[in-house]
C-alpha cells in the first residue's frame, strides 16, 4: 500500500504526513497541477488531497482529477461522493430537499421578473448568499424588500464579485480591536485588497442567479458537526458582536455540554445517506427549537478542531480524549483500497 499526497500550507496533508510518518505508512509528495500527475501516480493506491475552494486552480481542475482516478480504479480522498456539491450551494439545496433532511427553506430563482415578484411577496429579513465562499464570505443579512430588490436587480445585471476583500479585512480589524486577531493578519487581509489574489484576478462575477434563505432568528450561535466515518466531533461558533454570522467569528466553545445530541444523529443520518468520506454539517435551530440545517461542506480549518475534548461513536456514545481525525481518513481510504 503505497499513498499518494498532495503538500499544501494550512491544509490536512501536515497531518498526513505526520500519521503516515509515525506508523510507517508508505507515502510520497505529489503536485496535483504537474501535467503528467496521472502517470506520477502509477505506484500508488491512493491519493489524498485537501483541495481549497479559494484557490483557482484548484476551483477548475480538482474535482475533474479527482474523478478521473476513481474511473481508473484508484481511492481519492476526497471521493465524488465527498466532493461534489462543495463549495456549491444551489447544489447543497437541491441535495437536502431530495433526500427529505431538514433544511432552512432556500429559494433560488434564474429570471429576474420571478425573483422580484417573490421579494414583493414576502417578510424580511432574509439571508442573501453567493452559490460559494465560507466564513460567512458572501453572506449578507437583507432587511428590507427594497433591499432585496436592489439585491436582485444587481444578480441578473452586474452581479457580485466572488470575493471582496473589505469584509475579511473588516471582520480582522474588528477581532484585532477586541485582541482576538493578530496585527499581521490585519495587514495582510488590507494587502489582498491592494493585490489581488488569482482566485480574486481570474474568478467571473457571479449573476444570473439569486440564492436566499429564510433567516432563522434567536440563535446567538451555530453547531458544526463534523463525521469522518463512524465518528463525529462537534464546535460551537458563537455570532459576532452586532451581527448574525457565527462561521468565521472565531469565538468558539468545545464542550461537551454544548452539544444537542439531535445534531450529532441528525450528523449520522445525512453522513449515511451521501456515504461521505468526511462531512462538516452546519446547524441552527428552527422557531420550534428543532435543529436545522444550513450549509455542508468536506473539509474544514484544521487548528479550529484541535481542542476538542472528544467524538461520538456512531452509536452517539461518547469518547473521552485527544483523537485524529486526519488519521481516521488514512485509516478508512486504506481499508477501502483493499477491498
Amino acid at each position: 500500500m503505497k499513498l499518494a499526497i498532495h503538500k499544501s500550507l494550512g491544509s490536512f496533508s501536515e497531518r498526513w504526513i505526520n500519521y503516515c510518518d509515525e506508523n510507517d505508512i508508505s507515502y510520497k509528495i505529489v503536485n496535483c497541477y504537474d501535467s503528467d500527475i496521472v502517470k506520477q501516480l502509477d505506484d500508488c493506491n491512493a491519493l489524498l488531497w485537501h483541495y481549497h475552494h479559494a484557490n483557482f486552480t484548484d476551483s477548475i481542475m480538482a474535482k475533474q482529477l479527482l474523478f478521473a482516478l476513481e474511473q481508473s480504479g484508484k481511492s481519492v480522498y476526497p471521493n465524488s461522493n465527498t466532493t461534489w456539491y462543495f463549495d456549491d450551494k444551489i447544489g447543497q439545496k437541491y441535495l437536502l430537499e431530495a433526500i427529505d433532511i431538514p433544511f432552512v427553506d432556500t429559494h433560488v430563482f434564474y429570471n429576474k421578473k420571478e425573483a422580484c415578484s417573490w421579494i414583493k411577496t414576502q417578510d424580511f429579513p432574509k439571508v442573501f448568499k453567493l452559490r460559494g465562499g465560507a466564513g460567512s464570505i458572501n453572506v449578507k443579512l437583507l432587511k428590507s424588500k427594497r433591499e432585496g430588490l436592489r439585491y436582485a436587480k444587481k444578480a441578473f445585471a452586474k452581479g457580485f464579485k466572488k470575493y471582496n476583500g473589505w469584509i475579511p479585512f473588516r471582520d480582522k480589524f474588528k477581532k484585532f480591536t477586541k485582541g482576538n486577531e493578530s496585527g499581521l493578519n490585519v495587514i495582510k487581509a488590507f494587502g489582498r485588497m491592494l493585490i489581488p489574489t488569482e482566485f480574486m484576478k481570474y474568478s467571473p462575477r457571479e449573476r444570473g442567479y439569486l440564492y436566499i434563505q429564510e433567516f432563522c432568528a434567536g440563535n446567538d450561535s451555530d453547531i458544526r458537526v463534523i463525521v469522518v466515518g463512524k465518528r463525529a466531533f462537534a464546535i460551537k461558533r458563537l455570532v459576532r458582536e452586532n451581527d448574525f454570522r457565527a462561521s468565521g467569528s472565531g469565538h468558539i466553545l468545545y464542550s461537551k455540554e454544548e452539544f444537542d445530541i439531535r445534531c450529532i444523529a441528525m450528523a449520522f443520518e445525512l453522513n449515511k445517506k451521501l456515504k461521505t468520506q468526511s462531512l462538516a454539517i452546519d446547524f441552527v435551530f428552527d422557531s420550534s427549537d428543532n435543529p436545522i440545517i444550513i450549509e455542508i461542506s468536506y473539509g474544514w480549518h484544521v487548528k479550529g478542531y484541535d481542542s476538542c475534548p472528544g467524538y461520538w461513536d456512531n452509536d452517539l456514545n461518547w469518547v473521552e480524549g485527544k483523537f485524529d481525525p486526519y488519521g481516521w481518513m488514512i485509516e478508512n481510504l486504506t481499508k477501502e483500497s483493499s477491498l
